[in-house]
């Protein structure tokens, strides 16, 4: 490294390349992918992965050539140039009714609830705001390593990802990357500078490995999205994750089944009590995206012909939803003062509903016919081709083939839905007991799982659908519950469900269900069954105890005829009754194993750990191999097994010499080690004054003879092994001493 006058400028050349300075670049550079990593995701799932490659690959470049010849402020100029004209080229991709409603107040608390869980893929522009903010600290941070600035390079990359971690879009495993990167940048670029070289990576393998087994186990960001590597024990309460989900959802893996009573409905006619829509498919879940906005009266109803309907809903346990018939036009009660209107056009409380409270939703549900929606045109709106025809860059072709084998023939999107929504009513079997599968939930059900729950089923059909340019949404939210009088009926946590949304000209949104009712309401009918029996708690409200459980709804083919208006309700009967997605298991059931239902004919196998299970073992053993070798106890351990066990048999000279060499280690840990200048005979000869049998001298002059003279026989060769051999033996506390220091 050399210095210009006035220390304003550093050059470095290939042969300043030490093995220190290269980890602590690679270090950065590892750093640098774990939040490139976060945004390639978010660009992957909007579309524009490429651009961001280019745009990152280009920063690298950039910073590479100017680390030669600017100096720092013109570096920090240059990185702030790079964040404002990312920033403005976000702000005017943004939509004209986004734009309308970006006051500097609005900026300041968007901000504020990214650094507190607002995750990326919930922005609008996600896909823009992510190639906008890469290029600033990957420049900045790139030119300070190569100027030998690791700590500040460090800083400016763990920034950027400490940023994703508040957003929540960095999961576990690139925060862990990001960490290891930065540590072993940290750790080389001290080496460097003092000059211990790499003989001491075996002390930042130790520090790295310990980093990551207690991230790995221990929670310590409040709020993150990462999950525990360690399997859970049971099944998990999946209630509060699909139907309280507020912004963001993530499919699971086995479910169980609650009882409990949660609201109960008065209203004329049965519906699906919609609680929220999302639009935005990850490949793993599902992300509302857009701003909220305070409920301030009558909101605008379906396109085309609705019928109302008035529904009061009461709370029998506290809840933090505002469920209502598709769509919600106006809410009445002290919670209307305090609800929010999602883009999606549904409506969430700010806060919970205790036991007792009620409130009054106002729907205007959309009616339509078969034939109507058949005929619907395929000319709609901006918003909704670019927020329901998203899909990941990822989705394999496989999954569009498929979906172009089931519905490509047909030349409607209503015909299109029908065709998807029944294959998948035919082709998958319902369970509750399914392994959470890792990729893409849409690809891995469709080709790699025999049965599933209903966010399987919606998840594949929006998947489906999308592929063959239909808009569709994912919808949570609970199907009718049980009727108990005439226009009465009773929600629990078992009727919670996850059905699909068609867009449709004229119409607005039309309810799809691609899961099969059958087997599900017969589970749930078991569990409430069973639960009434065990006398749980919570189960039943007056009258629900004496009615069916089920509350029956016209089958998917068959519409209301609805007089007054000449038209037809949808088809609302495809689930009767939710997934029950909830608390406790079906009698019999196993967390964890696959598959209850009838047709099952195989038996259940054991789970195996997840991969980041095996991911964090294997970092743990090579933190305690470096520990081990840290501290000399790899060491010891093998030269207890090498003076143990002489091997397989050599020549003879070679026999004889390893097995001199044996018993002066031997000899070595027992008395003392040979000085310098004493030769081996000198040396043994020594040590026969404290007792020293005759024999091991003899295996000295065997040495000598093999080492420096005309050879040994086999037969010399052999006699010094038994020798050495039965020294050890006799030895053996002597041995395992050395194993214990």
């Amino acid at each position: 490294m050399s210095t210009e006058t006035g220390g304003r400028f550093e050059s470095l050349s290939t042969d300043s390349l030490s093995p220190s300075r290269a980890v602590a670049l690679a270090g950065v550079l590892v750093l640098t992918y774990s939040y490139v990593s976060v945004l390639y995701h978010v660009t992957d799932v909007v579309g524009g992965s490429s651009r961001l490659l280019l745009v990152v690959a280009g920063a690298l470049a950039f910073a590479s050539v100017v680390g030669y010849f600017v100096g720092l402020r013109t570096a920090v100029g240059v990185t702030a140039v790079l964040v404002t004209g990312g920033f403005a080229a976000y702000v005017l991709a943004l939509p004209q009714s986004q734009l309308e409603l970006l006051t500097p107040t609005r900026l300041v608390s968007d901000t504020v609830a990214l650094l507190t869980g607002l995750s990326i893929l919930r922005l609008t522009g996600a896909g823009v705001w992510a190639m906008a903010v890469a290029p600033g600290p990957v420049f900045l941070s790139w030119y300070l390593a190569v100027r030998r600035r690791y700590v500040l390079s460090v800083g400016v990359g763990g920034v950027a990802l400490g940023l994703f971690v508040l957003t929540g879009d960095a999961g576990q495993l690139a925060t862990l990357v990001g960490v290891v990167g930065a540590t072993a940048a940290v750790a080389a670029s001290t080496f460097d500078r003092y000059g211990a070289g790499v003989a001491q990576l075996d002390v930042m393998a130790m520090v790295l490995a310990t980093m990551i087994v207690l991230a790995a186990t221990i929670s310590v960001v409040p709020g993150a999205q990462g999950s525990p590597l360690l399997p859970d024990r049971g099944s998990p309460t999946v209630e509060g994750s699909l139907v309280d989900a507020q912004d963001r959802l993530d499919v699971v893996g086995s479910i169980r089944l609650s009882p409990k009573v949660r609201f109960t409905v008065q209203s004329p006619r049965s519906s699906y009590w919609q609680t929220a829509a999302y639009d935005r498919y990850t490949g793993d879940g599902w992300v509302r995206t857009g701003n909220t906005n305070e409920y301030d009266g009558r909101l605008r109803g379906p396109p085309g012909s609705s019928r109302t309907l008035v529904q009061q809903v009461t709370a029998e346990g506290t809840i933090n939803i505002l469920p209502a018939a598709w769509k919600p036009v106006e809410i009445q009660g002290p919670i209307a003062t305090q609800s929010q209107v999602t883009m999606q056009g549904g409506i969430r409380p700010n806060v919970a509903l205790r036991e007792g409270e009620s409130y009054r939703v106002t729907s205007e549900v959309p009616l339509y016919t078969t034939e109507q929606l058949r005929r619907s045109g395929t000319d709609y709106p901006d918003d909704v081709e670019q927020a329901y025809l998203q899909l990941p860059d990822s989705t394999s072709d496989r999954v569009r083939a498929r979906a172009a084998d089931v519905a490509g023939g047909e030349d409607n999107p209503y015909d299109k839905a029908v065709a998807i929504e029944q294959y998948l009513e035919s082709e998958k079997r319902y369970s509750l007991s399914v392994p959470q599968p890792s990729g893409d939930i849409a690809d891995n059900f469709l080709f790699e799982m025999d049965a599933g729950y209903c966010t399987y089923y919606a998840t594949s059909m929006v998947v489906m659908l999308r592929s063959q340019g239909v808009p569709a949404r994912f919808v949570t939210g609970y199907t009718p519950g049980q009727q108990v009088s005439e226009d009465e009926y009773v929600v629990r946590g078992l009727d919670s469900h996850a059905w699909v949304e068609v867009y449709f000209e004229d119409v607005g949104w039309v309810r799809f269900d691609p899961t099969p009712s059958g087997p599900r309401q017969t589970a749930e009918n078991a569990r409430v069954a069973e639960a009434r029996q065990n006398g749980e708690s919570g189960v039943d409200v007056e009258g629900s105890a004496t009615t069916d459980t089920a509350t029956p709804t016209p089958p998917s083919s068959e519409a209301t005829n609805d007089s007054a208006n000449g038209t037809v309700t949808p088809p609302d009967a495809l689930a009767p009754s939710g997934d029950g997605l909830n608390s406790t298991p079906p009698a019999g059931a196993v967390p964890g194993v696959t598959a209850t239902t009838a047709d099952d004919d195989g038996l259940p196998g054991p789970t195996l750990p997840p991969r980041r299970t095996f991911a964090v073992g294997l970092v743990a053993l090579v933190g305690l191999a470096a520990g081990a070798r840290r501290t000399g106890v790899t060491e010891r351990a093998y030269r207890a097994l090498w003076l143990r066990y002489q091997g397989a048999r050599r020549a003879p000279d070679e026999d004889a010499i390893r097995a001199y060499r044996r018993l002066e280690y031997l000899l070595e840990r027992r008395h003392r080690p040979r000085r310098t200048g004493e030769t081996p005979r000198s040396y043994l000869r020594s040590l026969s004054r404290v007792g020293l049998a005759d024999e091991a001298i003899r295996v000295g002059e065997a040495y000598e003879r093999a080492r420096y003279g005309d050879g040994v026989s086999r037969e010399a060769a052999d006699e010094s092994i038994a020798v050495v051999d039965r020294l050890v033996r006799e030895s053996t506390p002597v041995v395992g001493r050395f194993l214990r220091r």
